[in-house]
């Protein structure tokens, strides 16, 4: 099954075809895209909750460095997946992006990376490709955001 770069996942794993305005990076719930506006670059609220939870701000800002720093080693990862035609690999590498995303605060780029792991669960290479190009952009968007209005500045 071929399916459009506007799908997400439903709770229970399974891919289903969405209109362009559905999708939730982590539950499946409906939510504006990305390139609507609607999920910024970064929630800073995601990051002040991570550095309550851990009662120390200093590991949410490692944790955030972190991030912005291995961005260029996850995206190569998912381009040399896409290269080798590596669906394993691939999903692997979008679900890692997925969830580090969202708990850092990224949560257009959580949403992207979604929609790349359903493609790519389906089997949709190319599609999938067309959703990387979206992922590396958003993703250098999302490191600048992090590194000119986190680390920096704070929340």
């Amino acid at each position: 099954m071929v399916i459009s770069a506007a799908a997400s996942l439903e709770a229970d794993g399974g891919a289903k075809s969405v209109s362009p305005a559905q999708h939730s990076p982590m539950d499946g719930t409906v939510t504006p895209l990305p390139d609507d506006g609607a999920l910024p670059l970064v929630d800073r609220t995601v990051l002040e909750d991570l550095e309550e939870q851990l009662g120390r701000p200093d590991m949410a800002r490692n944790f955030a460095m972190d991030y912005s720093v291995l961005w260029g080693q996850r995206e190569r990862r998912l381009i040399d997946s896409f290269e080798r035609e590596d669906q394993a690999a691939a999903i692997e590498a979008a679900i890692s992006l997925k969830v580090s995303s969202a708990m850092v605060g990224g949560l257009r780029l959580a949403c992207l990376a979604q929609l790349l792991e359903a493609a790519v669960r389906e089997g949709d290479l190319h599609q999938g490709a067309s959703v990387l190009a979206l992922v590396s952009a958003h993703g250098r968007a999302t490191v600048n955001e992090l590194e000119n209005r986190y680390l920096r500045h704070g929340c």
